[in-house]
């Protein structure tokens, strides 16, 4: 059984003025979330920031959406590393907080062969007892985990359950589900390509657009699974133009400005991400406009 099938949110970490932490603010986002029918939370992720966390804010950030959480919705927590090691570590710590599974990013800057990938995946996932979704992202990693890898992970480690698929290359997630023979929960790591991937046997999306539309983002997904794929495709067609805007700076860079013009106190990012550019603020303003969330 998938951890999650829909829309999980891949929700931003929000700061206070001095960089800090802003838990109270995190809670509100939750809440959030969960009132318009996010199917899971994916914390410490991309979205989150977790790059520029500290080892404790990671863990602290994941125990506390745990708790808030309270067994309303999957939580899932990103707890992959360059380092083998670490993942392992923050992996079993945020078993011990009660994750429902954890997503783990291929190593980055190393650039490890599909053997070292496959060997890392395997020490962490044996790590643990909680399902483990691989995470390919090779435009952030410089590394892509090919088709064969995912399904060998798949097929011979018992709680390997699937993989969020990032790469934008639909031949190549056509060739894993090809090859899969049904071993692979699929998720789409693009909001851009949600319908398309579930048209391929995706479970699913882990987005960002969740973060400012997770009603929407849900309804696409939710739309599809019940069979209405025309009226579902025509939801993600009405996103593209927000999609877009939402990427048109390094994630996630407009999501929190976006964020923040919905009234939300998320606060700044964390060097080396900067502000959003005026003329990039203004475009993601003027789609969310059009998309009726502003």
């Amino acid at each position: 059984m998938a951890v999650f099938t829909g829309a999980g949110v891949a929700i931003v970490t929000p700061m206070k003025e001095n960089g800090d932490v802003n838990y109270e603010e995190f809670a509100k986002l939750i809440e959030f979330q969960i009132a318009n029918h996010t199917d899971a939370i994916i914390v410490c992720g991309t979205t989150g920031e977790a790059s520029t966390l500290t080892h404790e804010e990671h863990l602290s950030v994941i125990k506390y959406c745990v708790e808030k959480v309270a067994g309303r919705i999957p939580v899932i927590a990103g707890t992959g590393s360059n380092c083998t090691e670490t993942a392992i570590y923050l992996s079993q710590e945020a078993e011990k907080y009660g994750v429902d599974g954890i997503l783990v990013v291929t190593p980055y800057y190393n650039k490890a062969t599909q053997n070292g990938l496959y060997e890392h995946f395997k020490m962490v996932a044996e790590s643990v007892k909680v399902p483990v979704i691989l995470y390919n992202v090779p435009s952030r990693t410089g590394c892509n985990i090919a088709p064969e890898t995912v399904v060998r992970l798949c097929k011979n480690v018992e709680n390997i359950v699937g993989v969020k698929e990032a790469s934008g290359n639909i031949s190549q997630v056509a060739h894993l589900m090809a090859i899969a023979d049904g071993c692979v929960d699929l998720y789409s790591g693009n909001d851009d390509q949600i319908v398309p991937l579930m048209s391929l046997g995706a479970k699913g999306v882990i987005s960002v657009l969740s973060n400012v539309a997770p009603q929407q983002t849900h309804d696409i997904c939710a739309d599809y699974l019940a069979g209405d794929v025309a009226k579902s495709c025509k939801e993600q067609l009405a996103a593209i133009a927000l999609c877009d805007a939402l990427f048109c700076e390094v994630n996630p860079i407009p999501v929190k400005k976006a964020l923040k013009l919905m009234g939300k106190e998320v606060g700044p990012l964390r060097r080396p991400l900067s502000e959003m550019e005026d003329a990039n603020a203004a475009k993601l303003e003027k789609a969310m406009k059009e998309y009726g969330i502003l």
